[in-house]
């Protein structure tokens, strides 16, 4: 099992990594720190046994993005597991006149994953098989106050993974948009609020792969996950 999960070394990545190594997967994982992309390779090697591909990458950036796209085509020869996680959260509405903001969104939480996705389907489409998670958001869905700008770039990933998903039918490769809602990673980190108000990465990490167990007869297209008290 041959697993990539972008912006791994934190958070839900950085669970969903972990859990599929801990299953005994293969992993490929990118972020842009190249300090703690070693530490965690290393902690995968260490714990685990796993076989780790661990390349510094900013998704945002598509040179990068294909450049490691050729690294993982040059180890592997097929992809089961596509997991597009990276994004990045910065306040803003819509109204107000921070173009750079959405540009930035827009490069990290979409077209990260519309690069990358296109220049690894190669890896899938010949086998027939394959699943690709596209981690969208429940402001997927719903504006938020003061979210507007990270709203828009999300329903971006929804709006494409929901066309990808129709276009890969006939391919037989599933494709499942995740909207989780608070979770607790270090972006809430110094929040005036109790670690328990927030879901668990774990959690999140162990339901992806519980989907991907499914028979390829069935596929989850959309699972939304909140904190048990709702939205924060």
């Amino acid at each position: 099992m041959n697993v990539l999960v972008t912006g791994a070394t934190k958070g839900i990545g950085r669970a969903i990594a972990e859990k599929f190594a801990k299953e005994g997967a293969e992993i490929a994982i990118c972020a842009r720190n190249e300090k703690d992309l070693k530490q965690f390779e290393k902690y995968l090697a260490d714990k685990y046994s796993a076989k780790v591909l661990a390349v510094p990458c900013d998704v945002s950036d598509k040179k990068q993005v294909k450049a490691f796209a050729g690294k993982v085509k040059k180890k592997w020869k097929r992809l089961d597991v596509l997991v597009n996680n990276a994004g990045i959260f910065l306040p803003g509405n819509v109204t107000e006149k921070k173009e750079a903001g959405l540009e930035q969104m827009m490069a990290l939480n979409f077209f990260s994953a519309y690069f990358m996705t296109r220049e690894l389907l190669n890896l899938m489409l010949p086998h027939r098989s394959g699943h690709i998670f596209n981690m969208c958001s429940v402001a997927s869905l719903k504006a938020y106050s003061h979210g507007g700008l990270y709203s828009v770039s999300k329903h971006a990933l929804l709006g494409f993974s929901r066309a990808l998903r129709e276009e890969m039918k006939e391919h037989n490769i599933r494709v499942t948009s995740v909207f989780p809602g608070a979770t607790y990673t270090p972006s809430w980190a110094g929040v005036d609020l109790p670690e328990s108000r927030f879901m668990d990465a774990k959690d999140v990490a162990d339901l992806i792969f519980e989907i991907y167990s499914l028979s390829e007869r069935s596929v989850v297209e959309d699972v939304v996950l909140r904190p048990m008290m709702g939205d924060v």
